[in-house]
């Protein structure tokens, strides 16, 4: 799933990343690690911090542009622009916003179209967990 999670950044990738001259050359792969990573990173943030609910229904809701944990990969991704590579806040987080809110609405949409895929509600939150089985409580905010 994580595998799949960075062939979706990289194929997003190319006017944020790979054509973007505030990247510095030859860094694009370090980045798109970053992104992938701060996806991942959010979003285990809110299963460890007992917020299920809020993950499942990013799943459930296709406007992702008003998500907060959305907001939150953005801004972290930012971050890590900035603090690492040195790029101006602003430009990281238009970089960020570019990448980010693409890849995020792939993900939902496959999620939604393939419940049982690699990115199915279950299954991702599987993952994140380190394999645990959460299938009931999130089979319950799923009807909810």
């Amino acid at each position: 799933m994580f595998e799949k999670l960075f062939l979706l950044v990289k194929s997003n990738a190319g006017t944020a990343v790979i054509n973007n001259p505030v990247i510095p050359a030859g860094k694009s792969e370090a980045v798109i690690n970053e992104a992938s990573s701060s996806i991942i990173e959010v979003l285990k943030g809110q299963l460890e911090n007992g917020k299920l609910k809020d993950l499942v229904k990013m799943f459930q809701f296709p406007d992702i542009k008003n998500s907060a944990l959305v907001t939150s990969i953005i801004n972290r991704f930012a971050n890590k622009l900035n603090k690492f590579y040195s790029i101006d806040p602003k430009a990281a987080f238009t970089t960020a916003t570019n990448l980010i809110m693409p890849v995020m609405q792939q993900m939902v949409q496959q999620s939604n179209a393939d419940k049982n895929g690699e990115f199915g509600v279950q299954n991702f939150v599987s993952k994140l967990s380190g394999g645990a089985d959460l299938s009931l409580l999130v089979n319950n905010y799923l009807a909810a």
